[in-house]
C-alpha cells in the first residue's frame, strides 16, 4: 500500500528530521561541555542552557511526529517542564558551589 504524503505531510516529515537532527546536535554539544570545561559554574552553565536546547527540539520532534492528541500535548507539557526546571537546577547548583566558597576557575589556573 503506498500513500503518497503530500506537501503537507512532507514539510511535516522534514521538519520531525531537523528537529531530531538539532535535539541530537545541542545533547551531544551539552555532553562535551559537561566532559570537557574545568568548573561547576561553566558545565552548570553549559548543562542548562545546550541541554534544555536539545531536549526541546527533540520533544517537539516527538510532538510534531504524534500529532496533538494524547502524546504530542503530553511532550509539549514536559518541554515546558524542562524549560522550567533545567535553568532553576543549574542556578541551584551554582549557587551552592558559590555559598561553598568554589571560586570560579579562571585563565592559567592549574585545576582542570
Amino acid at each position: 500500500m503506498t500513500e503518497t504524503l503530500g506537501a503537507l505531510g512532507t514539510v511535516r516529515v522534514a521538519l520531525v528530521v531537523a528537529f531530531t537532527l538539532l535535539g541530537l546536535f545541542f545533547t551531544f554539544v551539552s555532553m562535551t561541555g559537561v566532559l570537557r570545561l574545568p568548573d561547576v559554574y561553566s558545565r552548570a552553565h553549559t548543562a542548562s542552557q545546550a541541554d534544555t536546547l536539545g531536549a526541546g527540539f527533540g520533544l517537539a520532534a516527538v510532538a510534531l511526529a504524534v500529532g496533538w492528541e494524547g502524546a504530542g500535548f503530553k511532550s509539549m507539557l514536559l518541554l515546558f517542564f524542562i524549560f522550567v526546571t533545567n535553568p532553576t537546577a543549574a542556578h541551584a547548583i551554582a549557587r551552592a558551589a558559590f555559598e561553598e566558597g568554589i571560586v570560579p576557575w579562571t585563565e592559567g589556573d592549574d585545576r582542570r
